[in-house]
């Protein structure tokens, strides 16, 4: 293994990758991932291997390598990122958001952290098996998702659909959200992710009595759904403490020194000394709930018959139909909900052989931090690799500056991620890949 190697090529590939404008705005204007795709291909079909590449639609392509490990008897690891980014408003920022700018010791774009940092790592790391002849212990399946931006129908969810012969055999993977460090108590944290809340955007509708905008209106379809949605707005979802969330808030109150209890003010105290991971952690506590769109309406003097509003609620792990439950309350026997879109939500064991190996391999080049779990508020594809009965884990390593907001990052203006950082990540995913 040639870890100077795998960690200079990470760089490049990650400043490269930027540079492809895979920009996912949820819609037929997408620009898809094909030329980020063909340039991944290319870099894995120089080195002797053979890549498969699938489209769900023209130029919305994944990208497919399966590296056979040295124990055929070993279960399959899926090691996934993928090659869409959420859009960048090019005036905001430092520097041209695709211009894989490589300044002040960070890789500068959309998609640095999110996720072609670790797309870039993958990549690097199974060319060098084949130019240093390592091999994993497992049977590993790289993949390059596309879509993942806007729930991964297009991408990792198609892919299981109708490729699902490419995932055989495979029972665990890892990908985004987690490995990253912080800081706990003046002690590097890295924290693996093992669990993700569910997603649920609702279409809602409201049906009242047309009428002129002159007259008395008491079954107003605006007025109705106004006040079902400013309820679910303002709804107390109850606090609930799951196994990832108390393993991370378990493991903080240790480092900064106090008593664990899930008492609302040490509950607090907790999330305050995550830093800004606060950011992160605080929405796992319970569901949450946002209206995100509202219509009504096709002229000021007219009470339309039907008012609509769109929600995004994030249900906790097997919380989805107490949160539809509470949605179909607030609505009542006028109103109806659809589903937009729905991803469950998921949550994996820590204390398993595989957060085993992503320890010792973080521990090898640190030993000074210490792993905890945490549940993250957002979703990633392993949603759609769970329908597969595929246990997912949120693991990009990175040792990261104890000032550096990394939280921020994660569709933000000035999007980066450092040099070194990223460098040191590679070389322990390297490690991880090689014994787990």
């Amino acid at each position: 293994m040639d870890r100077n190697r795998i960690a200079a090529e990470t760089v490049e590939y990650c400043a490269e990758l930027i540079r492809f404008d895979t920009t996912n705005t949820g819609d037929d204007s997408s620009r898809g991932e094909r030329a980020a795709a063909e340039y991944t291909m290319g870099l894995l079909t120089e080195v002797g291997y053979e890549p498969v590449y699938v489209e769900s639609r023209p130029r919305r392509g994944s990208v497919f390598l399966r590296i056979a490990g040295t124990d055929p008897g070993a279960p399959a690891l899926v090691v996934h990122g993928h090659l869409d980014v959420v859009p960048a408003q090019e005036d905001e920022w430092s520097v041209p958001p695709f211009a894989g700018v490589v300044q002040g010791g960070a890789i500068w774009g959309r998609g640095a952290v999110d996720m072609k940092d670790m797309d870039a790592m993958m990549i690097a790391c199974a060319r060098d098996m084949a130019k240093s002849g390592w091999r994993p212990r497992r049977d590993l399946v790289l993949a390059f998702f596309a879509d993942e931006e806007s729930g991964g129908g297009l991408g990792a969810k198609w892919c299981v659909e109708h490729r699902p012969e490419l995932f055989a055999g495979a029972t665990e993977a890892v990908g985004e959200v987690g490995g990253f460090s912080t800081s706990i108590g003046g002690r590097r944290a890295y924290l693996i992710q093992t669990a993700e809340k569910g997603l649920m955007w609702l279409r809602l509708a409201m049906r009242g009595t047309a009428g002129h905008g002159s007259a008395a209106n008491p079954d107003n379809a605006v007025s109705h759904l106004a006040d079902a949605v400013a309820r679910l707005a303002a709804y107390p979802w109850p606090v609930h403490v799951s196994p990832a969330v108390e393993g991370l808030l378990r493991g903080t109150a240790e480092l900064v020194g106090i008593g664990y209890d899930e008492d609302p003010g040490t509950l607090d105290r907790l999330l305050d000394a995550l830093g800004p991971v606060r950011r992160f952690v605080a929405p796992t506590l319970g569901t949450a709930c946002n209206p995100t769109g509202l219509r009504a309406g096709y002229k000021a003097n007219v009470v339309p018959s039907q008012a609509e509003a769109t929600l995004d609620i994030r249900p906790l792990p097997g919380q989805h139909q107490a949160a539809l439950g509470v949605v179909e309350g607030a609505m009542g026997e006028r109103g109806s909900v659809d589903p937009i879109h729905i991803g469950i939500g998921v949550e994996s064991p820590f204390d398993v052989p595989l957060v085993d190996a992503m320890a010792q391999a973080l521990g090898r080049a640190d030993p000074e931090g210490v792993v905890l779990p945490y549940m993250l508020a957002a979703g990633t594809d392993a949603k759609s690799l769970a329908e597969l009965g595929i246990r997912g884990y949120g693991f990009v390593p990175l040792r990261l500056p104890s000032d550096f907001d990394f939280t921020a990052m994660f569709h933000g203006v000035d999007e980066r991620v450092p040099v070194d950082a990223v460098e040191f990540g590679a070389i322990v995913l390297a490690d991880f890949l090689a014994t787990c």
